[in-house]
C-alpha cells in the first residue's frame, strides 16, 4: 500500500526549497527572455515578482517551463551559468579615489578604457573627429549607478557593458546615430549603467557583451 502522505517521484524536486541563488538564476532567465522578445515587459514584471516570492523549485519552474531556456542562454542572455560558464563577480570599491577615471577624450585621435580600473558615479566621454572605446565589463564600480555622458562630434564612441547590467539609454542622434537597442533590466546585484549624451554627425554604439569575451 502506498503512503498517501509521500509525494510522487515527479513531485520531489518541486517540493525542494529554493535558495537565493536559484531565484536569482530564474530572474536572469526572465530578463533575457524579455530582452530577446520571448516575454513582454508586463509578463516579465509579473513573473519576476513571482520569482522573488518563490520558496520552492516547483514555484520557480512554472515561471520558465514555457521558455526556450537553452536557446535564450546561447543567444547571449544574462544567464551564462546555464551552459556551465561561471558568472562574473563584480568588483565594488568603497568610493572615489585619486585614480578613479572620470573623463576620456579623443580629439582627432583615439582613446580607450578597459580592464580593472575604478570608475565613479559619472564618466564623461568626448570623441571629436576621433574614436573612443569604453569597456565597462571588468571595471571596479565605486557606486551602484554609473552615468556615462557620451558626446560624439563627427566621431565614434563604443560602450561595452556587462550583459547582466541594468542599462538605461537616453542619448540623442543628430545627423548621426545613438544606439538604444541594448537597454533593459539586469539581474539583482549587477550595476546600473545610464548612457546619455549626443551623437552629432557621429555615432554612439552601446552593446552588451559577456565578461569572458575578449575584444581583438
Amino acid at each position: 500500500m502506498t503512503d498517501s502522505l509521500s509525494p510522487a517521484p515527479d513531485d520531489k524536486r518541486a517540493r525542494l526549497r529554493a535558495s537565493d541563488a536559484d531565484r536569482s538564476l530564474v530572474h536572469d532567465i526572465l530578463a533575457a527572455a524579455m530582452t530577446q522578445g520571448h516575454l513582454s515587459p508586463a509578463e516579465y514584471e509579473t513573473r519576476a515578482s513571482s520569482a522573488v516570492a518563490a520558496t520552492t523549485f516547483g514555484e520557480l519552474d512554472v515561471l520558465t517551463d514555457d521558455l526556450p531556456v537553452t536557446d535564450i542562454a546561447r543567444a547571449g542572455g544574462p544567464s551564462p551559468d546555464l551552459l556551465g560558464v561561471e558568472k562574473p563577480a563584480y568588483s565594488m570599491g568603497s568610493g572615489s579615489t585619486a585614480s578613479t577615471v572620470t573623463t576620456k577624450i579623443a580629439v582627432m585621435s583615439g582613446t580607450e578604457l578597459a580592464g580593472n580600473v575604478p570608475v565613479g558615479s559619472e564618466l564623461q566621454v568626448f570623441a571629436v573627429m576621433g574614436g573612443a572605446e569604453i569597456d565597462l565589463r571588468r571595471v571596479e564600480f565605486t557606486a551602484p549607478t554609473l552615468t556615462v555622458r557620451a558626446f560624439a562630434i563627427m566621431g565614434g564612441i563604443e560602450v561595452l557593458v556587462p550583459e547582466d547590467a541594468t542599462l538605461e539609454i537616453s542619448g540623442l542622434g543628430v545627423m548621426g546615430g545613438f544606439s538604444h537597442k541594448a537597454a533593459g533590466r539586469g539581474r539583482p546585484g549587477a550595476p546600473t549603467i545610464k548612457v546619455v549624451g549626443l551623437a552629432l554627425m557621429g555615432g554612439v554604439e552601446v552593446e552588451r557583451k559577456p565578461a569572458t569575451f575578449e575584444k581583438k
